[in-house]
């Protein structure tokens, strides 16, 4: 079938109008497409912006919050280096240096001494031009505890001390008098001659608790770093058995650093009272590993007073010796609490045995007070004076009983201070170290000796012309260096032993030398 070219041009143009038409339409249709996608972008948009807006606002008010916190944060750290600040300036004035020194004889060797008489020498003569004194120094810290200078410090700083010299925080030194020591918990206690010192208030150590912040001050290692302070808790209480040598021990543990040197320093809480006296470290390469010990302040406190009145301590004596209590040894004597102190040995002739005590017996409580362990019974029993009358609450064979005890005195303590004043007194004087100060002051710098620093009135001594500032040389031909040289000698005078005692005297700028001769006084 044949298209007219007429007809062709219609088809054409028919086809060509649909297809406009057909853009038309499509295009408006997207066009209403998009404006219905518009809307629903736009409010999604809106409702995103002001969700944004509600976290930007709560994100403020976070960081205000957490601002806020960390500005309470701050503030309480700010409060504690405060507290860690006034205590450090409270304490120092009166943590102390002590220093010591200990004089070691030994003879020097001479391989010419092998020739004897040879050069025309006598034994002796030779014996003691090549005799040698050597000091020994040491170093520890100190706690003033009186404002008239008593000092409490450790046994082991000065226990063997010819001379002991203390320095304050302001440098000032001075010449310290021992007054007593106290192996058997550590404690020692000097005396230096001032007056209005700054001296330290003693806490209640028995309400200290575990987790406690402590500072310790004292003077590690060397005098160059003195009063050093360093921080830590309490870590435990009531230690013992960790091999000081000491008989009673109930240490306060406390991370606070402590190293040689720092020993009879003080341990304070942040009230700024001493709730110890720093006294040892557990170590392997001798420093300080975290683990340190301290003597309770309330034990330091018993001891020193003791110390101060009579020289020496005394202890109650109960005449036992007691073992820990572990649970099967509870379980087996049918003990259901585990606490207190059994009794192993009973001495024969003293008060647990004259009070009917036996082995097997436990003691859990001394005059209605319960006794947790063996260190704690122990230390109690210490506390009382002789002679005091304790009741002591016995679990024997299934059942509780009371038992009276009148405690004895413990056969070891010795009345040092007394024994010494006995000593002194069988001349009459009382002599002192020849220490360097001393030296410098009565003009004895190339000497060697003690200095006498009193003499009774009334006394052999005084008659026969010996004065305070006289230097005794030798005694009956003994040669006298120091404390101990002549302690030695007259622990063994008796009565009406005659003495010949050789003094260098400083009359005017000269030193001469003078024998003297006393009979010992009955």
């Amino acid at each position: 079938m044949s298209i007219s070219k007429k007809n062709a041009l219609y088809l054409v143009t028919a086809i060509f109008l649909g297809i406009i038409v057909g853009l038309i339409i499509s295009t408006n249709f997207d066009l209403i497409l998009n404006s219905i996608a518009s809307d629903e972008d736009e409010s999604k948009i809106e409702h995103q912006i002001a969700s944004d807006a509600q976290e930007d606002d709560e994100a403020l008010s976070n960081s205000y919050e957490n601002s806020e916190n960390v500005e309470s944060s701050i503030k309480g750290l700010m409060e504690l280096e405060k507290a860690y600040i006034n205590v450090s300036k409270s304490a120092k004035p009166w943590v102390v240096t002590i220093t010591s020194e200990k004089y070691i004889k030994y003879r020097q060797f001479d391989p010419f001494d092998f020739f004897g008489d040879f050069f025309g020498r006598r034994g002796r003569e030779r014996n003691e031009e090549k005799e040698r004194t050597y000091v020994q120094q040491g170093l520890g810290s100190g706690v003033i505890v009186s404002a008239d200078g008593y000092i409490l410090t450790n046994n082991h700083v000065v226990q063997e001390a010819d001379e002991i010299r203390v320095i304050t925080m302001d440098k000032k030194e001075y010449e310290a008098e021992l007054i007593g020591k106290d192996d058997k918990t550590d404690v020692a206690v000097v005396k230096i001659k001032d007056k209005n010192l700054p001296f330290a208030k003693l806490g209640n150590s028995d309400k200290i608790q575990v987790g406690q912040l402590v500072l310790a001050i004292g003077n590690p290692f060397s005098q160059e770093l003195q009063l050093t302070v360093t921080n830590g808790i309490i870590s435990a209480k009531g230690r013992s058995g960790i091999g000081t040598g000491t008989f009673y021990q109930d240490f306060i543990q406390t991370t606070a650093a402590i190293n040689p040197g720092n020993s009879g320093g003080a341990l304070v809480n942040l009230k700024g009272e001493l709730i110890g006296i720093n006294t040892a470290i557990m170590s392997r390469s001798g420093g300080f590993n975290g683990i340190g010990f301290a003597i309770p302040s309330n034990m330091a406190k018993h001891v020193m007073e003791m110390l101060i009145s009579n020289g020496y301590v005394v202890r109650g004596y109960l005449g036992v010796i007691p073992q820990a209590l572990t649970d099967e040894m509870a379980q087996a004597l049918d003990f259901e609490d585990a606490h207190g102190a059994l009794i192993a040995t009973v001495a024969d002739g003293t008060p647990a045995d004259k009070a009917g005590l036996k082995e097997e017996d436990i003691i859990v409580a001394i005059d209605g007070k319960r006794v947790e362990d063996v260190t704690e019974f122990r230390w109690k029993i210490a506390e009382y004076q002789p002679g005091s009358k304790v009741k002591l609450k016995i679990f024997r064979n299934g059942k509780f009983i009371t038992i009276p005890v009148k405690l004895d005195k413990h056969p070891d303590d010795q009345p040092e201070k007394e024994i010494a004043k006995k000593e002194s007194n069988k001349l009459g004087i009382t002599v002192g170290n020849l220490t360097r100060e001393r030296a410098r002051k009565y003009g004895y710098e190339d000497e060697e000796g003690v200095l006498v620093t009193d003499v009774e009135g009334k006394s052999h001594a005084y008659r026969n012309g010996i004065r305070e500032g006289d230097l005794i040389t030798a005694i009956n031909r003994q040669r006298i260096e120091n404390i101990r040289d002549y302690k030695k000698i007259i622990n063994k005078v008796k009565a009406n032993d005659i003495l010949l005692i050789r003094l260098k005297k400083r009359i005017g700028d000269t030193v001469s030398t003078m024998y003297v001769s006393i009979r010992v006084p009955e």
